[in-house]
């Protein structure tokens, strides 16, 4: 059962922090120069790696005039020819990354692509959803032998494992995305139960690929066992795109980076007693005490004994019941902690 991936270095997987992944994805809309800006605002939000897009729009589609649903009314040939990156953008951008201490992955959609991020030296290889089930593809990137980050979203189980055993063969490090392909996706269809679901079934590393709108469950991903969030990032919503409305913003990306390593921290398992809980249980626990004077052979009962704060006494209210009914072995004051030598045969 492998749990973890390494990427760059980074240990990725159920005992590490979360993996934030800022998605550029195509929201620089095939500038360069917002392609800079998209790495520096990462970068200062704290994210782990900056993701984008590796569009060859001839090798991944044919002539088609067909829109991309709701997402937006223009044709998705014309919007994945204007975001495209030329090969000599895409090496600048990585070696920008690089320069900036972040890691730089991008998601091929064609055969082509994944040769010229795999010429470029990427780390890893992160398979969109739309992918997932591409087997020709997927088996040409396994060649490859770098780690994959498989989203899966649009695929049932079935189809899940059908993938993971095409990339098994070339024992390529793994590890999958939960992800619901909506755009937004309603916070009812999220369906965050899916991360332990995949965690079971499969044995691998999981994540969240998330496009309900915020950060509210990627959050709650975190506490759900999910190792990588991948949020669409834009440096505002005012700029134009189809995947901008969904995305969220620096503020946003560096709250949830915080968010998400406080709940990792917060994220135990064992429900015990803590050392670090001690000086808190002195005076917050109760022990059994005399509410009056007592005479030596006077029976222990509800109109003689309680308990009070605080709980540094040698019984405690846990042990008031197997005290009721016992006799006192002498006299104790009023208000005093009642110890064992006080009670007889106790």
């Amino acid at each position: 059962m492998n749990q973890e991936i390494i990427i760059n270095g980074r240990q990725i997987g159920d005992q590490h922090e979360p993996f934030v992944m800022a998605e550029v994805g195509i929201n620089h809309e095939g500038s360069f120069k917002k392609a800079k800006q998209l790495v520096d605002a990462a970068v200062k939000a704290k994210a782990d790696c900056v993701k984008f897009q590796c569009h060859i729009v001839e090798e991944e589609m044919i002539p088609t005039n067909m829109r991309p649903g709701k997402i937006s009314t223009e044709r998705l040939w014309d919007i994945i020819k204007r975001c495209e990156l030329s090969e000599k953008e895409e090496i600048a951008i990585k070696e920008y990354c690089e320069q900036k201490g972040i890691i730089y992955l991008s998601t091929p959609f064609s055969r082509k692509a994944a040769d010229r991020l795999n010429g470029m030296g990427v780390a890893a290889f992160k398979i969109g959803s739309g992918e997932c089930n591409n087997v020709p593809l997927l088996e040409h990137v396994a060649r490859m032998g770098k780690p994959i980050i498989l989203s899966t979203g649009m695929n049932d189980i079935a189809s899940i494992r059908r993938s993971i055993a095409v990339i098994k063969k070339y024992k390529c490090p793994l590890m999958l995305m939960h992800c619901t392909s909506m755009y937004p996706t309603p916070y009812e269809k999220v369906r965050l139960g899916a991360i332990a679901h995949l965690k079971k079934t499969f044995e691998l590393p999981v994540g969240l690929s998330d496009h309900s709108l915020g950060i509210y469950t990627c959050l709650g991903a975190v506490a759900l066992g999910a190792c990588v969030l991948e949020k669409h990032f834009t440096i505002t919503r005012q700029w134009p795109g189809p995947d901008v409305p969904i995305s969220i913003e620096p503020d946003e990306l560096e709250e949830m980076v915080k968010g998400a390593r406080a709940i990792f921290a917060a994220r135990g398992v064992v429900k015990a007693i803590l050392p670090e809980e001690q000086p808190v249980i002195d005076f917050a626990y109760a022990s059994v005490v005399s509410i009056r004077a007592i005479k030596a052979g006077e029976i222990l009962d509800h109109g003689n004994i309680w308990v009070k704060r605080p709980g540094t006494g040698p019984l405690l209210a846990k042990d008031f019941k197997n005290i009721l009914g016992k006799k006192a072995a002498r006299k104790i004051a009023a208000d005093k902690q009642i110890k064992p030598e006080d009670i007889l045969g106790f």
